[in-house]
């Protein structure tokens, strides 16, 4: 049997629109292994689907049939530590326990660079599946079929407060928001910012940060859709956040913060209760720099 472990994303960092990517400190564990049925289960109470509809095992399918391999049945046990639909990346942690599982009971007949392909040509975007794999700080583009990604450090510096609402938000609705169209200058906003995110996390020039999560891409029109975003974002910054953004397509929110700051999570959380914002769940998490691992059991 294989376990994999696959780290939470963070997409998007403010300006980067479906091209920067973060892996974090959270991760699902997957453990794998051909049975001559299906049999899934969940190890923590989750509820998951337990047929050939669960996603690990779809994708674990679908790379056997790239392979030209008929596969015969799985036995998959998850560990579910990646909330679902919270905008960290749960169905992209999926799709890559899937695929590595698979490309590993095979013998790995694909690279990294052709799993890195395939799972954003499953997930439909690069931004979460390719530091789900890499690990770090991952920035995607597509040209044709083909993912072109570089993955660099995050600086020591920084850690990330991640704010998890109790409520969820589906990508589909998130996205359906967004117009069709934006002006020159929009682009220009945040073409200018993801640059500055991207070097500013590498090198930790953390002053920056609070510029490059600035966005008119795709927070201002769903932020309407978290219940008290703004309040949150306002409170994070008056204690402390060097840079707070949506995390992908939402509802969780995240704060860069500086490594040496330990109050921030108790603070913020502190003062949502005090709001009566109530049930968010306020975790400090280092960047991974990784990615996906699979160890043999």
């Amino acid at each position: 049997m294989i376990r994999i472990d696959v780290p939470a994303t963070s997409a998007n960092l403010g300006a980067g629109f479906d091209s920067l990517g973060i892996a974090l400190s959270m991760h699902n564990r997957v453990w794998m292994e051909e049975w001559d049925e299906v049999d899934i289960k969940s190890v923590d109470g989750i509820d998951i689907p337990t047929d050939e509809n669960n996603l690990i095992y779809w994708a674990a399918d679908h790379l056997y049939k790239i392979c030209g391999k008929k596969l015969p049945g799985l036995k998959l046990r998850q560990e579910n530590n990646i909330p679902m639909a919270r905008g960290l990346g749960s169905s992209s942690a999926c799709i890559v326990a899937g695929i590595l599982g698979a490309n590993r009971l095979l013998g790995s007949p694909l690279s990294q660079s052709e799993l890195i392909n395939l799972a954003a040509k499953i997930e439909g975007h690069p931004d979460n599946t390719s530091p789900a794999i890499s690990g770090g700080l991952v920035a995607s583009a597509i040209e044709g079929e083909r993912v072109y990604s570089v993955s660099v450090p995050v600086s020591e510096k920084i850690n990330f407060a991640v704010m998890i609402p109790p409520f969820e938000l589906k990508t589909e609705e998130a996205r359906r928001v967004l117009p069709k169209m934006y002006s020159r200058e929009d682009a220009v906003y945040n073409l200018s910012r993801s640059g500055l995110m991207t070097a500013s996390l590498f090198s930790g020039n953390l002053e920056n940060l609070r510029v490059a999560v600035q966005d008119k891409i795709h927070q201002p029109y769903r932020s309407p859709l978290i219940d008290n975003c703004d309040t949150v974002f306002r409170m994070s910054y008056e204690m402390g956040s060097l840079g707070t953004y949506v995390s992908g397509a939402g509802p969780t929110i995240i704060s860069m913060i500086d490594a040496a700051d330990t109050t921030f999570c108790e603070n913020i959380a502190s003062h949502l209760e005090k709001r009566g914002i109530n049930g968010w769940r306020v975790e400090i998490m280092k960047a991974d720099p990784h990615g996906a691992k699979i160890y043999i059991e």
